[in-house]
């Protein structure tokens, strides 16, 4: 029952707004019609007789229970805010957001369909059954046949039916909205006669006879006589009956052993209401059979005879199809569905707000008291074999309510033919223009052809799909398959209703104010239980399937549908969902397994507002696999008053190309009176609680030796001295406008890491996480450390090995050997050049003696302290490949060593730690690096930290600035020889970045430093880890 979809008129855009309704015209009345129909007349006196009284009662309770909750729920949701007409899909999809929207609605319009599809069924059920049974197209030639005969006659006269009516549809629908309350007229009148009727049956019952062989029902198609004799003018004859079950009309014939041996009786089918049939046992209880099992009467005594064979063609009344409990709930729901009716007018209402509510309510009291009422009646009324007889054949294909009601069953006939056809009527109305409204909001793009129509608005295309679909429900031809299909789908429909106004009122959204106020969350959530269970008592195979369509439906539009912005709840209930999880998160910083990098990448702005290395968020990409939290940070110089336009226009080009490279995450764009500044404010300030970036990924600045470009490097390397303060793992990519897009593919070729020194092991994790993306999967890994000549590089490489494989990470190992030889010219050269370049900078921004006494300080600060402990037998180096300051393991002592060749391996196990932190000493961080290198080395080490290092210091003095300079040099040069050889034609490159010089006078030379150490090589990686992440063996 789901008549008057849309009002048609009014959504279609044609017609003028007619007269303002009242509650009564308005909202009661089609609800009325809409809900009362053809279960009613043709399924309810046979759902009594199967299930008996009190399971009826208890289903229709059910059923009657879920829409009355729904209704309640959709009150709420109609009377806040103004409804536009659409009715139910605009309820929901403006209150749970486009994707629900869109699911509701279309199981909205198939059950509206189908609903089409079971009224015509039912229209030609009555026409066939009671009224015509001679006009039947296809005869059966044997008993078996004719239940396959009547179907397929179904199937004939359903098609003509849905061609005529969708005709009447297509040419006017004026006329079908007109007749509307003639056809609910013809109901109200019917069931005002089965009223009367049964009043009359107290005094003065039917007499309508029915024939019993045994306890068996017999088909009253083939005989009169209810008897095995008829004594006429004193002879007795063998009656029709007699020559229907024996094999001749002969007194001396043989029988059929269960004629032969059971007495034929007649009893009244019909006794009345005063006759106490429903408390004897025959009406209370149920009678559940399988299919093609005899129709008996209880408590009749019946001779069994052995089980025969089912003698073909006796006029046995049969049973059609299996019944149980779960199976009627699917076939009497339709019977209850139809309540939206009048919310689907909301256009034409003079008051919605009121009416909705009050009309609607009022309606499903009404039509429950009705079916209640008539289910009781029923069971206290008709004799069971009667009610149980789905096709009244033992009353010779009369329909049984027709035999209860009064005056003639002619009434019944009629009026339910007129009210079957007029709700299937309304349902091809209503269900193309719901369609239409679905087609129009754009939601889905499938659909849009079928929102355009004729010139007046009317949906022709949709009326086509929707006879299409109507034409497969009459092709299934039963009305109890068709039933339950669209119980699903209305079921789904309410279930979302329900879930809307709970979700509004718990998330107490501001918008959220109805004036309705007599409504419940948990009123709301009983009634999406009671729809969700109901859908799977009546089929749960039909109800996994409506689910699947609805959530097909949902995912569809999620990945294609037009981002439309309705003010949904579910919005709502992701931001609280997301607020909880962040404030779960809060406490802490994560414990070392679940570390994984989450990046701010640091974008570069051209004047225009385009990303300059558009690369950089394609690495992002495959480094995150798209998990872990990804914030895109970019800075404006300027004011934010000024600025604030470009910084859209900004936002907007990023955020395209993060949508072009898949990245996942969010933009942060920042504008600050200088670059340097807003890259600290990104690094400080980016994220949100616990979710907040560890890692930096910026671009290698490649124009950093442009004269007109003097800041680009000072940015860069304060950057890095940032990230080391705010404890920060940092990612450099040098030549990255080199790196592969997300769609290329690497067949082969490998992914080398130079493990310098021995950190936290965020160099072993990042080609780990590269290489789970598809452009890396193929590229095998490679490990290289470095050895000086005097340690055992074979015990190392198999220590590395243990560690790699209690990481489950495969990889090769090798070890590097580097020999000590003479500083050569090239080194020089490259020096002096380098120098050269610093000094005519620093004339231009320094006076002689400033740079002077910067010359004298630095050392004697910065190093002195740490330089006291160390042991003579190293020659002093400078500390340009200086990674982080290092603690020993034994925790004796917390001192920063310089870095020769021999810091470049860790000899000690040791963690990384920040410069910062051990100049203002402050305790240092907890973290060991699980890394395990030879007994002997540590046993040396502890000894050599005992004596006295005082040469050490004298070194320190008779050191000439250019000369360290030289020694940085020459183990830069030295390094990249090394990883050139190794490393040339790798895809990747992964090396430790040396951290910055405590004294800023050393700046540029540390940028030639690295560019030196990188020379010649593709694609490089430059990492330096912050001490806290941690790849670790334990799982």
């Amino acid at each position: 029952p789901m008549g008057r979809l849309l009002s048609p008129g009014r959504l279609g855009g044609g017609g003028r707004p007619g007269p303002r309704m009242g509650t009564f015209i308005g909202v009661y009345l089609p609800c009325l019609q809409n809900i009362l129909g053809v279960i009613l007349f043709l399924r309810l006196t046979w759902i009594v007789g199967v299930a008996g009284v009190l399971e009826s009662f208890l289903i229709v309770s059910m059923c009657c229970t879920c829409t009355m909750l729904t209704a309640i729920s959709m009150s709420a949701i109609a009377t806040n805010g103004v409804v536009p007409a659409g009715g139910s899909y605009y309820m929901i999809s403006r209150s749970l957001g486009p994707e629900f929207g869109g699911a509701v609605g279309l199981c909205f319009y198939l059950g509206t369909t189908f609903a089409g599809a079971m009224y015509i069924l039912g229209t030609i059920e009555i026409f066939l059954v009671s009224a015509l049974f001679w006009a039947a197209i296809i005869q059966a030639e044997t008993a078996e046949g004719e239940a396959a005969a009547m179907l397929h006659n179904m199937r004939v006269y359903g098609t003509c039916t849905l061609v005529l009516m969708a005709m009447v549809v297509f040419v006017g629908v004026k006329y079908v909205n007109k007749l509307a309350l003639v056809f609910l007229a013809c109901v109200v009148l019917s069931i005002l006669a089965i009223y009367a009727g049964v009043v009359k049956t107290a005094f003065d019952p039917p007499d309508i006879p029915v024939c019993l062989l045994g306890n068996r029902t017999l088909s009253r198609r083939g005989f009169d006589i209810c008897a095995k004799f008829h004594t006429a003018n004193n002879s007795t004859t063998p009656t029709a009956l007699w020559g229907l079950f024996c094999n001749s009309s002969m007194p001396s014939a043989t029988c059929d052993e269960y004629f032969a041996q059971n007495n034929v009786t007649e009893i009244q089918g019909i006794p009345g209401v005063a006759s106490g049939v429903l408390l004897g046992e025959h009406n209370l209880w149920s009678a559940y059979t399988d299919k093609g099992a005899f129709v008996e009467r209880k408590g009749t005594p019946s001779v069994p005879v052995p089980e025969e064979s089912r003698a073909s063609g006796l006029p046995y009344v049969l049973t059609d199809i299996m019944t149980y409990f779960t199976m009627l709930v699917g076939i009497y729901f339709p019977s209850v569905t139809g309540i939206m009716a009048g919310s689907n007018r909301s256009g034409d209402l003079r008051d919605a707000q009121k009416s909705i509510p009050t009309g609607t309510i009022l309606a499903i009291v009404t039509t429950s008291f009705i079916y209640l009422s008539c289910i009781v009646l029923f069971g206290a009324c008709i004799e069971g074999v009667i009610l149980r007889d789905k096709f009244g054949e033992a009353l010779q294909g009369k329909l049984v309510i027709g035999m209860l009601a009064w005056p003639s069953p002619w009434v019944i006939v009629i009026g339910s033919f007129f009210s079957t056809c007029g709700a299937g009527l309304q349902s091809l109305t209503g269900a193309p223009r719901l369609l239409q409204a679905i087609a129009r909001d754009g939601i889905i793009p499938f659909l849009q052809v079928f929102g355009h129509g004729k010139a007046n608005g009317e949906p022709t295309w949709a009326l086509l799909l929707t006879a299409l679909i109507c034409e497969t429900g009459i092709l299934i031809a039963s009305l109890d398959s068709v039933a339950p299909i669209l119980s699903m789908f209305f079921l789904m429909c309410y279930m979302f209703v329900n879930l809307a106004c709970a979700v509004q009122t718990l998330l107490r959204t501001p918008n959220w104010r109805p004036r309705f106020r007599y409504y419940h969350w948990a009123l709301s959530f009983l009634g999406m239980s009671l729809c969700l269970a109901l859908m799977f008592i009546c089929s749960w195979y039909y109800a996994l399937v409506a689910m699947l369509i609805a959530g097909c439906i949902y995912k569809y539009i999620e990945y294609r549908g037009a981002e439309k912005e309705w003010g949904d709840g579910i919005r709502g209930l992701s931001l609280n969902a997301a607020r909880y999880a962040l404030l779960r998160v809060e406490h802490g910083p994560p414990h070392t397994k679940n570390w994984r990098p989450q990046v701010l990448v640091m974008l570069n702005l051209d004047e225009e507002q385009r990303v300059k290395h558009p690369r950089l968020l394609s690495l992002t990409t495959q480094l995150k696999a798209g998990k872990g939290l990804t914030i895109v940070g970019a800075v404006l110089e300027g004011t934010y008053l000024d600025k604030h336009v470009e910084a859209q226009r900004a936002e907007e080009n990023i955020r395209s190309l993060m949508g072009v490279e898949k990245t996942k995450g969010f933009c942060q764009l920042v504008v600050s009176s200088n670059l340097r500044d807003g890259m600290s404010h990104l690094i400080q300030s980016a994220g949100l609680g616990g979710m907040k970036h560890n890692t930096v990924l910026m671009a290698w600045p490649e124009s950093w030796k442009q004269e007109d470009n003097t800041f680009s490097w000072k940015n860069f390397v304060e950057t890095v001295r940032d990230t080391t303060a705010a404890q920060q793992a940092l990612l450099v990519a040098k030549n990255v406008d080199l790196f592969p897009q997300n769609q290329e593919r690497f067949g082969d070729g490998d992914i080398d890491v130079w493990w310098v020194v021995h950190d936290g092991g965020l160099l072993m994790l990042l080609p780990f996480l590269l290489r789970q993306h598809k452009v890396w999967r193929k590229c095998r890994m490679r490990i290289f450390t470095v050895a000086q000549v005097d340690d055992n590089s074979i015990q190392m490489k198999k220590d590395l090995q243990v560690f790699l494989y209690h990481l489950r990470i495969s990889a090769e190992v090798e070890v590097v050997e580097m020999v000590e030889n003479d500083i050569s010219a090239f080194t020089y050269e490259k020096t002096l050049m380098m120098e050269q370049r610093s000094q005519m900078l620093k004339q231009m921004q320094l006076s002689k003696t400033e740079r002077e006494r910067e010359v004298h300080v630095a050392p004697t600060h910065a190093r002195g302290s740490a330089r006291s402990q160390r042991p003579p037998a190293i020659p002093p180096l400078p500390e340009v490949i200086q990674f982080g300051d290092l603690k020993s393991q034994n925790g004796s002592c917390c001192h920063a060593l310089l870095s020769h060749q021999a810091q470049l391996i860790h000899d000690r196990n040791t963690a990384s730690h920040s410069v910062v932190a051990t100049r203002t000493q402050a305790p240092s961080t907890p973290d060991k690096v699980q890394m395990t290198w030879t007994k002997e080395k540590l046993i040396a080490e502890k000894y050599k930290n005992k004596e006295p290092g005082v040469s050490g210091f004298k070194d320190l003095f008779s050191l000439k600035p250019n000369q360290s300079n030289v020694r940085r040099m020459h183990t830069a040069v030295k390094l990249n020889g090394v990883v050139l050889s190794r490393s040339r034609g790798a895809q990747l490159v992964l090396l430790n970045m040396p951290g910055p010089p405590r004294n800023r006078q050393g700046d540029e030379n540390y940028m030639e430093f690295l560019e030196v150490l990188t020379e010649g090589l593709n694609r490089v990686l430059l990492v330096r880890g912050s001490g806290r992440e941690v790849v670790t063996i334990y799982s």
